[in-house]
């Protein structure tokens, strides 16, 4: 009998956006707990119970200090009641039993401040995402990329997306020109803000935020832990789309949903 995936969708602080991961998760096939960080620290639920850990979109702590700064701290610092472990030491070794990890916007934002992507080393920042080069909120419908080199398993199989983002912060940047060639030279980056002809670009409003390389979304070199900005959790059904009354026929699901399904796919894979 083919193994139950467990999906954890963290919430409080100020993340607004779980819902529609827990619901993307469940239409996945897989099962979803929404669950309070505070009741993860409290030893009430462990990390390690589950498969698929899910980092969801909102403004954690209302973005002071900056997008999740705070929330890295707590990441790393806070300790859980039962075990005196941090979470981020629960997060590791969550990532060394070969389980996944999806961030979407303010839950990206967790993934680079804390130095979980890209990773190598682990836990040293060496990316962030700052304040959008239009100085304003961007809430848009946009075209994404993906990069079939990469060995992201969210978007495997995927030649593109069509998703939409909604950040104040989003603009993709590295801490060195080096930093940026390892990420694009190991296909790390495994989504890119695209024109109509499917080009990355950094033209606004294309790429609503000039992040770097036109950069979406990035990987770690397993695959397994994937960020991006935009929001796939937020187009699972064809009516989510603000155009959907003029096709002719609707499609069975939302263009964010094959980010989902990639990930319990794999799952179901390996368990």
């Amino acid at each position: 009998m083919t193994q139950q995936i467990r999906s954890l969708v963290i919430t409080g602080y100020g993340t607004n956006c779980e819902m529609e991961m827990a619901h993307a998760c469940r239409k996945a096939g897989a099962a979803a707990d929404i669950v309070h960080l505070s009741e993860i620290l409290s030893g009430k639920y462990a990390v390690a119970d589950y498969h698929f850990l899910n980092l969801a979109g909102g403004f954690l702590d209302g973005d002071d200090l900056g997008s999740a700064q705070v929330e890295n701290v707590r990441l790393k610092y806070a300790r859980i009641k039962t075990t005196g472990r941090t979470l981020f030491d629960e997060i590791q070794a969550f990532i060394g039993r070969g389980m996944i990890i999806l961030g979407v916007c303010n839950g990206f934002q967790v993934l680079v401040k804390s130095g979980i992507l890209p990773g190598n080393p682990l836990g040293k920042r060496r990316v962030s995402l700052t304040f959008n080069d239009s100085a304003k909120f961007e809430d848009r419908w946009v075209r994404l990329k993906v990069n079939r080199e990469s060995p992201c398993i969210f978007t495997r199989g995927l030649e593109s997306l069509t998703v939409p983002v909604r950040h104040g912060e989003g603009k993709f940047v590295c801490d060195s020109e080096e930093t940026l060639r390892e990420i694009t030279q190991a296909n790390l980056n495994a989504l890119s803000y695209a024109d109509a002809s499917l080009s990355p670009t950094m033209e606004y409003p294309c790429n609503p935020n000039g992040s770097a390389g036109a950069i979406a979304g990035i990987c770690d070199r397993s695959g397994r832990i994937f960020g991006l900005m935009p929001h796939p959790e937020a187009f699972t059904h064809p009516t989510n789309h603000p155009s959907w009354t003029r096709l002719e026929t609707l499609p069975e699901k939302g263009e964010g949903m094959a980010i989902f399904d990639n990930a319990v796919q794999f799952l179901t894979g390996i368990l």
